[in-house]
């Protein structure tokens, strides 16, 4: 069965993301075409990049990188939630992305955004990333604005209208991560 991980990719304090990355997963969790897991951010304290050779090389000396890369290994693609901060995504959840390399290759990743305008600019910010890293993004993307999806900018209340998109990104990253598979068998 495919395993698609939904990334949670704020710590912030009092953080919206957590609503968000709950709604995602509660809607996921319905479905039968893959097996779907939150993976918060919160619960791998990675400090700043400190591991001693680049990612690429794939020798990592320290335990909280190894768990971190067991962690994203273990998954065949990715749904990633992130806020948008100052035109770009989460420092926490850049820095997250950049400890490892070979474990986000040949997946494919979709992305669910929030904030002032959606978070569209930090999913933009982000594509490149995916790019670089050889994960495959999806076209449908789900932007959810502080103004209308959230009450007092604090309280998630998405409309029905967001199901259609959440949903069409979930198949195309399910269909991508199944479709990459012999590329990751390949490469294993």
């Amino acid at each position: 069965m495919t395993r698609i991980g939904i990334i949670l990719g704020s710590t912030r304090p009092g953080r919206n993301g957590e609503q968000v990355a709950k709604w995602v997963y509660d809607v996921a969790a319905r479905r039968t075409d893959a097996e779907f897991e939150l993976v918060d951010l919160a619960d791998f304290p990675l400090p700043h990049l400190d591991e001693p050779l680049p990612p690429s090389v794939g020798r990592y000396q320290n335990e909280h990188t190894k768990q971190w890369a067991a962690t994203i290994g273990s998954f065949d693609g990715f749904v990633i939630v992130t806020p948008e901060y100052n035109h770009g995504t989460s420092g926490v959840l850049k820095n997250a992305i950049d400890f490892l390399y070979a474990e986000w290759n040949n997946k494919a990743v979709g992305f669910v955004s929030y904030g002032g305008t959606g978070g569209t600019r930090a999913v933009e910010h982000l594509r490149l990333v995916a790019g670089e890293l050889q994960l495959a993004d999806v076209r449908q993307q789900v932007a959810l604005s502080l103004v209308t999806e959230f009450e007092n900018y604090s309280t998630f209340k998405p409309g029905e209208y967001n199901l259609a998109p959440l949903n069409t990104m979930l198949d195309q990253v399910v269909a991508w991560s199944t479709a990459l598979a012999p590329l990751r068998h390949m490469a294993a």
